[in-house]
């Protein structure tokens, strides 16, 4: 994103000087972002059918049990810019019948009108740098109509309107949760983020939110060794994941006031996906089956895994609201022993004052307060659309039996004449629900039509 900069160094935003410190690699401010993508499933990159039907070869309903080869999703997501170390949300209402980690939405197949989400969620702020970020996701508090969406959907013609989430009622009693998260940078790898739980609902609400950290599965290709997270003690009622990553470093997630924390691996559970044994009992579905089925050996009593999360069982009274504040940061012995700036709240409210001040001076000038509102969800929309993008087709054909460079086999293989694509960068997304799963020749050829899906719907808002 082009930032026009003011015309003297005394009209600088915080912002623009961190823009300026990133630019001339004084600090990696742009190293941690919003780079998780919101749908891995169902991606050409994933894809192992011999007919290219990517929706059927890796669908949603797998995702929770089969480990990405490629990338990673989640909901309300941000990862490094290599996407090693990933942090996102988990809720339950105790009546889904799994975790919601990740969007849902129809195959091309199930739509009446092709591929499209069936959620409600909105990117709300953002500045360049990422150092303030706000999202906001709508949630019921009755069970999602997984069933209802396809069936319905798949029933209607071309002809007819989508059947939508809203269609289906049930918002219609407003008995939902909005779901607001926040990150804010205290340095480039010090990130806070607060989640708020409002609960809509004319009833009392319970609801679990797990903030849920994983490493990408790179050590079953061979590509690095295994890393770990595993439970640190903390004081004060903060529980503490330690991520440990050999190229990354070592990072500290602590968790203040969460009930419990839980640890499996993010490994593919063959005995659901493949029907083979599995080589462990800890699956990438073991916190889905350990919260929403009640099985404890679905994860490890040793406190320790390569996927981990903690546990806030929230009871909200009607129209209240319940906040949640962790800490991401890079454990080192400096950042261990430097107890100076070292407040949530002062930091918090610093970083939004940021971002005001940055699009004081980005805005075209004469603005109302309705079109300065479009104006900043617009530009969180792209912003927020960044991700990382993963893919190397050598290797990608090589897992398929396809020689890349053979001139004999297997001609007209999809992808095939891109032997020489390797991507593995954040790039601009036009929407990171839609375009994930491009096929290299759509991403390197098709012109980007960047779509502002300005929508503006403010946090107290119906859905």
């Amino acid at each position: 994103m082009a930032v026009s900069q003011p015309q003297s160094s005394e009209a600088l935003s915080a912002e623009h000087q961190r823009l300026a410190e990133a630019n001339q690699g004084q600090k990696p401010w742009r190293r941690w972002g919003p780079y998780l993508s919101e749908r891995q499933w169902g991606t050409v990159r994933e894809d192992d059918s011999p007919d290219g039907n990517a929706w059927e070869s890796f669908s949603h309903d797998q995702a929770r049990s089969r480990a990405y080869q490629w990338g990673e999703d989640g909901l309300a997501g941000i990862s490094d810019d290599k996407q090693r170390l990933c942090f996102a949300l988990a809720l339950w209402n105790g009546k889904d019948p799994i975790l919601k980690e990740r969007l849902f939405g129809l195959t091309n197949s199930e739509g009446n009108h092709g591929e499209d989400v069936k959620e409600y969620y909105y990117y709300l702020d953002s500045t360049p740098t990422h150092s303030y970020m706000r999202y906001l996701y709508k949630y019921p508090l009755n069970a999602y109509p997984y069933d209802d969406l396809v069936a319905t959907n798949k029933a209607r013609s071309r002809f007819e309107p989508e059947y939508e989430l809203i269609d289906t009622g049930i918002f219609d009693q407003n008995e939902y949760c909005d779901v607001e998260v926040e990150y804010a940078k205290a340095d480039p790898e010090d990130l806070l983020i607060q989640i708020t739980v409002h609960n809509r609902s004319d009833q009392p609400a319970n609801l679990a939110v797990l903030p849920i950290l994983w490493f990408r599965n790179t050590w079953d290709q061979g590509s690095s060794p295994k890393p770990l997270i595993e439970a640190k003690p903390g004081g004060s009622g903060a529980a503490s994941l330690q991520a440990n990553h050999p190229e990354l470093g070592d990072f500290v997630l602590v968790c203040q006031g969460a009930d419990e924390l839980v640890f499996t691996e993010n490994e593919t559970n063959t005995e659901v996906i493949f029907q083979q044994p599995n080589r462990s009992p800890y699956t990438k579905c073991g916190i889905n089956r350990y919260v929403v089925h009640g099985e404890t050996g679905a994860v490890n009593p040793e406190q320790r895994g390569t996927k981990a999360s903690a546990i806030y069982n929230l009871s909200i009274g009607t129209k209240a609201s319940s906040t949640i504040q962790l800490r991401l940061s890079k454990s080192t012995v400096d950042s261990q022993a430097d107890s100076a700036d070292r407040d949530f709240d002062q930091i918090l409210d610093l970083r939004k004052q940021d971002c005001d001040a940055f699009y004081l001076h980005v805005m075209p000038a004469g603005l109302n307060a309705e079109q300065q509102l479009v104006f900043r969800q617009a530009m969180a929309g792209m912003l927020w659309s960044k991700q990382f993008y993963n893919y190397d087709i050598a290797p990608w054909l090589q897992e398929r039996g396809i020689d890349p460079l053979a001139a004999t086999n297997a001609q007209g293989f999809r992808n095939q004449q891109w032997h020489h694509m390797n991507n593995c960068d954040v790039i601009s997304m036009p929407d990171k629900w839609d375009i994930p799963g491009m096929r290299p020749g759509i991403l390197l050829s098709t012109p980007w039509r960047f779509r502002s899906w300005i929508r503006a719907s403010p946090s107290n808002s119906s859905a």
